[in-house]
């Protein structure tokens, strides 16, 4: 019984008068209701109330037809509404039918069908008033979920209203997730905090703040007490962070420090390579980043911090000297790794190196400040403190020492006084090469996602001014990422600044360009600009230029978001190997890297593997990283076996053999405790931070014989910002650790399943703390608790259920 082909256009007679409510309807008002409406109007009202009928019938057979037909009016209902805006039609009728078909779907578990519905006809705004403490949970996981598919701004939009349905309903740390990833996050976040009196709660909010790296200031508004006040910023400033990680240590029973051949287990290795144990300054560096990842965040190990008999001065002076010149830089700094988020007793341990007599090591110890103080602020702003006096020094060594420093230590805090200081050496024309890029770097991370103008304007004009020298020098390309930075994820707003790089020297306009819409739309999912990127890929170029390689690292940042876009770029980007040119192809591994990072899937790293036998060495030492990358974190046996193979294949190539060293670290990570996923709470969040973090190594990697394998190899180290334990910490109401039973299984997906599916599949139970890897998700085991977050991640505070009797 569809509606005519053709409907006549309804007469503006027919609507002078606007429709009464649906109320007025029934009864007396009917007749003279339907009087009003067109003929096809007429024909669907007399459709649904057919539809409705039936599906009330007591025979399941006739309400299942009902219910079939329901959704295809939804469908022809959606195609007129379509059909009415193109002819500026008037649509009240439509909006009263669409109205009862809502409420309908509503009563009847079809929350997906009536959110496609008001999706269709452009008010999602009446789902708020339809939804009821039974279905409001899944009507939101349904918004959240199909936010990731819709163009800007209506993923926003999505966002927005169930993050209003959260808060009607009092689910506050799930309208606190979605507050996160709207635009403006800070009133959203006030308002939450502001939405209840629970201090409890208050408490596990600044747990999940902490976690994505919001800087935020607790104000009287949240807080009205003082002593509150001071409890909630210290959670929000993420003290708690290193004695939660070594609690789970200690559980975990990994506290005992490792040395670098610990991780290399060279007894395994037979043949060749097995029997290199040249002291090379080389190794030695490699061997200081390996102690520094495996060892990050526990605070002893075997090179640095661990006391020597002869001596008092300890054996890490007899460490740093084993180094050359900046590779003492690259030791000194990996204290600042190895007393990761233990600000009190690394900068105590830090403060020694700066009063050495050599560069290096000053730079050094600098930059370890820097580190030391990752992702935990502090009232009185230590790190700010101590690098400011070192930023104008004459030697351009502790000058990027400092400066980097800054840029780790402040990541994300938009704090202004940086802006002031940074954007001076960046105006400075007396500055040299590599202190500008860094100083821009810094910028970039602190204000990383602000869409800054000012700082925008000072990193333009510095690239400007650059000679035609300074441009072929391979560092100048971290210029354009510092400027992306600024617009990490933020989509248009990049297009103004994007306008003005296609008038930058043609050395560095593509590239600029390229690099600006990947970072723009890095997490995004916009298949639009995949699609472009894949177009930037496939022309054959002639004069050597190099902007393909950031657009094959924006196909994988873009297309992260879900899991569904990665699968796609993995296979775009296997075309991309049989056909690329020689630059694309060294760019390809380093995206699969960031694609799966933290995530060691069996057919990336089989492709990884391939390549890290490649006749191109870029392309073999890429693939060699990226194999660090997927497995960061994991100790991933299989990996750990292939780096091992490759460490005695490459056993005469020192630059190979460096970057197999460096993966093996990554691979074992802080023992396997920690991720470099820049993705929480679900897959749901996107910390920038730890994106941009990473977008900065990765990029430095697409030349590595002038960065890494060269004298800038303690880029490494930026990598810090998106190192984060991968635990969940059950806690007590005094937040001191309680072990509950939990399920941790593989996360399934329920959108839009009927009933109450399972979350989780193929668990097992465990005591907290517990180890989360990628794709798992854990759900309390026991009921004598309560959760207050639906998400276990991080810390989570447990309050005990007032129903519980034991047995």
């Amino acid at each position: 019984m569809a509606p005519p082909e053709h409907p006549t256009p309804a007469a503006p007679s027919e609507h002078s008068q606007p429709p009464p409510p649906a109320a007025a309807a029934k009864g007396k008002g009917k007749k003279k209701d339907d009087d009003d409406l067109s003929e096809e109007d007429l024909a669907l009202k007399e459709q649904l109330e057919l539809y409705v009928l039936r599906a009330q019938d007591a025979d399941p057979g006739v309400q299942k037809l009902a219910l079939e037909s329901m959704r295809n009016l939804a469908g022809e209902i959606a195609q007129e509404f379509q059909k009415r805006q193109d002819d500026d039609l008037p649509i009240d009728a439509l909006m009263e039918l669409v109205q009862q078909i809502i409420s309908f779907h509503m009563k009847h578990n079809a929350e997906p069908e009536a959110v496609d519905l008001l999706m269709e006809v452009e008010d999602l705004d009446l789902l708020v008033e339809h939804v009821d403490t039974t279905n409001y949970k899944r009507a939101c996981l349904y918004l959240t979920s199909s936010s990731k598919y819709l163009p800007a701004p209506d993923d926003m939009l999505a966002l927005d209203i169930a993050y209003t349905i959260y808060i009607k309903f009092g689910d506050l740390a799930s309208a606190l997730r979605i507050a996160l990833q709207l635009e403006k996050p800070m009133q959203y976040v006030k308002q939450v905090y502001t939405s209840t009196d629970d201090f409890l709660l208050k408490k596990q909010f600044s747990y999940i703040i902490a976690r994505h790296g919001l800087a935020m200031e607790i104000d009287d508004e949240i807080a009205a007490d003082d002593n509150d006040k001071e409890i909630l910023q210290e959670i929000v400033n993420n003290t708690k962070l290193s004695e939660g990680y070594l609690t789970l240590a200690r559980d975990i029973e990994v506290m005992e420090p490792k040395s670098p051949e610990d991780i290399y287990k060279v007894h395994l290795i037979d043949g060749r390579g097995a029997s290199s144990s040249l002291d090379s300054a080389r190794q030695n560096l490699a061997a200081t980043f390996v102690n520094a990842f495996v060892n990050a965040g526990f605070g002893q190990d075997k090179l640095m911090t661990a006391p020597s008999d002869s001596s008092s001065s300890g054996s890490s002076g007899n460490w740093l000297f084993k180094n050359k010149e900046h590779g003492k830089a690259s030791a000194a700094a990996s204290l600042g790794m190895i007393l990761l988020w233990d600000t009190d007793s690394g900068l105590a341990q830090l403060d020694k190196y700066l009063h050495s007599n050599d560069t290096h090591v000053v730079a050094g110890a600098l930059l370890g400040i820097g580190i030391v103080t990752c992702g935990v602020k502090n009232d009185c702003d230590p790190a700010l403190a101590i690098l400011m006096e070192y930023i104008g020094k004459e030697d351009s060594n502790i000058r990027i020492g400092a400066i980097l420093g800054l840029g780790i230590a402040y990541a994300g805090s938009q704090k202004e006084e940086l802006k002031m200081h940074l954007s001076a050496v960046l105006g400075d024309s007396q500055s040299p090469l590599e202190v500008l890029v860094f100083s821009a770097i810094a910028l970039g991370l602190v204000f990383v996602g602000s869409c800054n103008e000012e700082i925008a304007q000072s990193i333009i004009f510095a690239l400007m001014e650059r000679s035609e020298a300074e441009l072929a020098e391979p560092i100048i390309r971290l210029l354009p990422v510092a400027l992306g930075l600024l617009y990490l994820g933020k989509q248009e707003s990049v297009e103004a600044t994007a306008e003005v790089s296609k008038t930058f020297d043609e050395k560095i306009g593509k590239y600029c360009d390229v690099t600006l819409m990947s970072l723009a739309y890095a997490g995004t999912g916009n298949v639009l600009k995949v699609q472009k990127l894949l177009g930037i890929c496939s022309q054959h170029l002639e004069k050597g230029e190099t902007h393909q390689g950031p657009a094959v690292l924006g196909i994988a940042l873009i297309a992260m978001a879900e899991e569904l876009g990665a699968e796609m770029a993995v296979r775009s980007l296997e075309r991309l190997l049989q056909y690329g040119e020689q630059n694309i192809r060294r760019a390809v591994p380093l995206a699969l890297g960031i694609l799966c990072i933290s995530n060691p899937k069996v057919n990336v790293m089989d492709t990884l593997s391939r390549l890290s036998h490649d006749a191109d060495a870029d392309v073999s030492m890429a693939a060699i990283i990226s194999l660090g990358l997927i497995g960061a974190g994991t100790n991933n046996a299989r990996i750990a076996g292939m780096l091992r193979n490759l460490s005695s294949y490459y056993y005469k190539e020192a630059a190979h053999l460096f970057c197999v060293r460096i993966a093996q670290g990554l691979v074992h990570l802080g023992k396997g405790l920690l991720t470099l996923s820049p993705y929480h709470s679900d897959r749901f969040l996107l910390s920038p931070m730890a994106l941009g973090g990473l977008v900065t190594v990765l990029h430095a990697c697409l030349d590595m014989k002038s960065t890494i394998l060269g004298k800038y190899h303690y880029i490494l180290y930026i990598i810090v910002l998106a190192m984060q334990p991968r635990m969940l910490l059950t806690v007590d109401e005094d937040l001191k650790p309680l072990s509950v039973p939990v399920r941790v299984g593989q996360a399934v997906d329920v959108v839009g399943q009927a009933g109450r599916p399972k979350t989780i599949t193929g668990f097992q139970t465990h005591s907290t703390p517990v180890l989360l890897a990628a794709g798992e998700r854990a759900e309390l085991a026991t009921e004598k608790y309560i959760p207050l977050t639906p998400v276990l991640e991080g810390f989570v505070i447990l309050k005990k259920n007032p129903e519980y009797h034991e047995e």
